[in-house]
């Protein structure tokens, strides 16, 4: 006899404990919760051939970005497939086979478009719905993500165990998409049926940072800290949220504390984290902050990630760590990579060729001091940088460099074309752009100066 999930669905399952192992699962990968590997486990100890877990896990590991997890992702496969095999699993399940399939022959938007085909069946999984949700982010796909919520909203209602955690992901959409009011509400009232949704809680906290609100969003993040007490890794991700509000209020001291004591407080090579890292110290470093030794450890980290090639987004961090911690040779091996990758025929060598690989050389250039190149660079990948994955606020820290070289390059004109244009997207204007357009102000008076031929030394012979 099949058993059913928490949302009604049946699983290829006999095993009750397995069942509820593998919905505690779900549940916590919802919250993304600490736990979450831990009832992974336990289902696959209580129904070792169980498809579904098997491909869940397949899934889990591409999605850490890791090329050492490709392998373990291919046996997840493997053993799924074998699973399926001696007991055919549903069509919802076989679903999952195939998006973990998908990807690993290079193409992660399959992935996508199989998940969100298969939720036009199974509208009500919200498991599925968040494994889109998480696939979609990663391709920078903002309209994709919205729209694959928004296609299952009608399944949902007040009692669906899921509908907190459902309404934080309509409401990181909404944000990403520019609907910043709509998702303020929608990630508040989520929180009401899922107190543990640091996804719906972190949503809210991008509303602040987008619409120049730091004193809210500071304070929004510090009235909530159980909200993200739970989490994996990603609560260093919140608290990264709270350090860039700090810095926007003019605090870098209480931004680097914050980094040291919680931002870096376990010093892992995850991208997540290390991309949360290097651009925190980046900011802070363009607001002329001494950050001291702290990018030497990212660098070495770094160092030992350069060639791994599994997620363009980890790879221009990796490169911002590498560059400024002095790492000459890592640097080379990861645009090395980038050149490499940017001429396959796969979805990451899009994204490589179109966006990936001039950031990089725009990087390149600007630690170098040809500012001038890097501008040019950087501004020619810049409408395409939304395909590196990641979120608005994530991708400014590139918005940020490409200003500064703008404005270290003697171009007033073309920074304040940027900031404008940055401003429009964000929805205010924030500590950095306003400062940003004084400078362009003064680079303007200055050249005017130089162009009065009333104030130009005269003489006669």
């Amino acid at each position: 006899m099949r058993l059913s999930d928490q949302f009604g669905y049946d699983l290829t399952l006999s095993d009750r404990d397995a069942a509820a192992a593998w919905n505690d699962t779900v549940t916590a990968f919802l919250a993304h919760a600490k736990s979450t590997p831990q009832h992974l486990e336990a289902c696959l100890a209580a129904a070792p051939d169980f498809a579904l877990v098997h491909a869940t896990r397949g899934l889990f590991c591409l999605l850490l970005g890791r090329r050492e997890m490709i392998a373990t992702a291919r046996e997840c496969l493997e053993t799924a497939r074998l699973s399926d095999r001696r007991e055919p699993v549903t069509a919802r399940e076989r679903a999952v086979l195939e998006a973990l399939d998908g990807w690993l022959q290079g193409f992660p938007t399959r992935t996508a478009d199989i998940l969100d085909a298969a939720l036009t069946s199974y509208p009500a999984d919200a498991l599925l719905m968040k494994l889109v949700h998480a696939v979609r982010f990663v391709l920078g796909d903002a309209a994709g993500m919205r729209a694959s919520v928004e296609g299952v909203l009608a399944a949902y209602d007040e009692t669906h165990p899921a509908y907190g955690y459902l309404l934080g992901c309509q409401a990181f959409t909404l944000e990403e998409t520019g609907e910043y009011r709509l998702a303020e509400a929608c990630g508040r009232r989520g929180l009401e049926f899922s107190p543990d949704d640091a996804w719906g809680l972190h949503a809210v906290a991008h509303v602040h940072d987008m619409t120049g609100r730091s004193e809210e969003g500071a304070s929004w993040l510090e009235t909530h800290p159980d909200g993200w007490a739970h989490c994996n890794n990603f609560g260093y991700h919140v608290w990264w949220h709270l350090a860039l509000m700090y810095l926007d209020k003019g605090d870098a001291d209480r931004a680097l504390r914050l980094y040291d004591a919680e931002v870096r407080k376990d010093k892992s090579d995850d991208y997540r984290d290390i991309s949360n890292a290097a651009s925190l110290l980046m900011r802070l470093e363009l607001e002329g902050v001494n950050v001291g030794a702290r990018w030497d450890e990212l660098a070495l980290l770094s160092d030992k990630r350069a060639e791994d090639g599994c997620n363009v987004f980890a790879d221009l961090h990796y490169l911002l760590a590498l560059l400024n911690g002095g790492r000459r040779m890592g640097a080379d091996r990861l645009l090395t990579g980038l050149r490499e990758r940017a001429k396959t025929e796969t979805d990451i060598g899009c994204v490589t060729a179109r966006a990936g690989l001039p950031t990089g050389l725009g990087l390149e250039q600007y630690r170098k001091g040809n500012y001038a190149s890097a501008f040019t660079l950087l501004t020619s990948a810049r409408d395409r940088l939304f395909m590196v994955g990641g979120s608005h606020a994530q991708r400014d820290v590139f918005e940020r460099i490409t200003i500064e070289a703008a404005l270290r390059a003697g171009f007033s004109q073309e920074a304040e074309t940027l900031i404008t244009s940055r401003t429009r997207k964000r929805g205010a204007l924030d500590s950095f752009g306003e400062q940003r357009l004084k400078m362009c102000e003064k680079m303007r008076r200055a050249e005017k100066v130089m162009e009065d031929d009333g104030l130009r030394a005269t003489g006669s012979l």
